[in-house]
């Protein structure tokens, strides 16, 4: 029996179209005993909309599994002063933190999404208020630092790079809270009480998932579904122990490797 984590985003559905034979997937690696944690860098949704969005696809979870940034970013930051430039949605999940609109000791940038909200959270002006806060002493988080993901339009671009423009102006470097960050992977592992080595993630991501996962010693199997790039595979130093080609297949592989 093995210990897996499951990314969501371009594992399970793309834009909210489920991608076929998730639920039994999952249902077929509980009933072989395998212990299984949902961990996604989704900045747009809180954890309990997301869990319930998956359970509507035939998922089967309860809201403890699934591990999202926000959480994580409520623990690393509670009672501090932050300015946060996140999605509205995820306003909630942050407790315990001070939201600020100044003098802030920390500015925390959320991912992008698909609607207009993301042109005012991520406004010249906003950027510009996170950039004085920086150069005022703040220190700067990030959910996640992903370049881009992957809708049922194709690729859009994601907030790593407004990250990356305020670590270049303010000449600092982001703490990334999300895959692959060392806390991220810990977190998961803590609660599924496994073994790195013993440990499976399974994701779309060939950096974030697969390379975050080997770097803390985890096998990794990637899938042909989301933000699988043919050519990103070959060119990353990151190697998958196995590539599927979607989730459905999982069960049937482990089955034949393990």
């Amino acid at each position: 029996m093995a210990a897996i984590l499951l990314d969501v985003d371009g594992v399970f559905h793309v834009s909210g179209e489920p991608i076929a034979g998730g639920g039994d997937a999952v249902r077929r690696l509980r009933a072989n005993g395998h212990r299984i944690r949902f961990v996604t860098n989704n900045t747009t949704k809180g954890r309990t909309a997301l869990a319930e969005e998956l359970r509507t696809m035939g998922i089967e979870l309860d809201d403890e599994e699934l591990q999202t940034t926000p959480r994580a970013a409520a623990h690393a930051l509670a009672g501090r002063r932050v300015l946060a430039l996140t999605m509205h949605a995820i306003v909630g999940e942050l407790e315990g933190v001070e939201l600020v609109g100044e003098d802030a000791e920390a500015v925390l940038i959320g991912g992008a999404d698909e609607t207009p909200e993301s042109n005012l959270v991520f406004s010249y002006m906003n950027l510009a208020r996170a950039f004085h806060e920086l150069e005022a002493g703040a220190q700067l988080y990030s959910l996640h630092k992903n370049r881009w993901w992957q809708t049922k339009h194709g690729p859009l671009l994601d907030a790593g790079a407004f990250v990356a423009g305020l670590e270049y102006a303010a000449d600092t470097e982001a703490i990334v809270l999300g895959k692959p960050s060392t806390t991220y992977f810990e977190a998961a592992l803590t609660a599924l009480d496994a073994e790195p080595s013993l440990t499976w993630m399974v994701g779309d991501d060939i950096e974030a998932d697969v390379g975050g996962a080997q770097a803390h010693g985890m096998k990794t199997i990637l899938v042909r579904t989301g933000k699988f790039r043919p050519d990103a595979v070959e060119v990353n130093r990151a190697k998958p122990d196995g590539i599927i080609s979607s989730i459905a297949q999982l069960p049937d592989w482990l089955e034949e490797h393990l």
